[in-house]
């Protein structure tokens, strides 16, 4: 059996006008951050798996924190297709940027 590393992205967009519509979006976001998957931009989240079978765990695991309304997007990208992602910005991030087993250091 072959092994190939993945990239489990999750994108969100849900509503946040109600009280319980903010509560709902805490406990999704909080079970996407208990569960080892970091932000990357607003309401995108990624969590690096071994394979696909591993990330469908996760796909899973994420359908029992869905909020009633909004949408969420999970899409499952090879790690090679994941370090092939460009960057375009208008201004120098000061943030550090892992992208796969790189890093970017941004020194001024």
């Amino acid at each position: 059996m072959r092994y190939t590393a993945m990239r489990l992205m999750c994108f969100f967009d849900l509503p946040t006008e109600t009280k319980a519509d903010l509560r709902y979006y805490r406990i999704f976001r909080k079970s996407l951050l208990a569960n080892g998957f970091q932000m990357i931009q607003f309401s995108v989240y990624v969590r690096t798996c071994p394979n696909r079978s591993f990330a469908m765990k996760y796909e899973a695991l994420l359908t029992k924190y869905l909020p009633p309304n909004g949408e969420v997007r999970l899409m499952m990208v090879t790690e090679k297709q994941y370090e092939d992602m460009t960057f375009l910005v208008g201004k120098k991030s000061q943030q550090e940027e892992v992208i796969g087993d790189k890093r970017l250091v941004v020194i001024e």
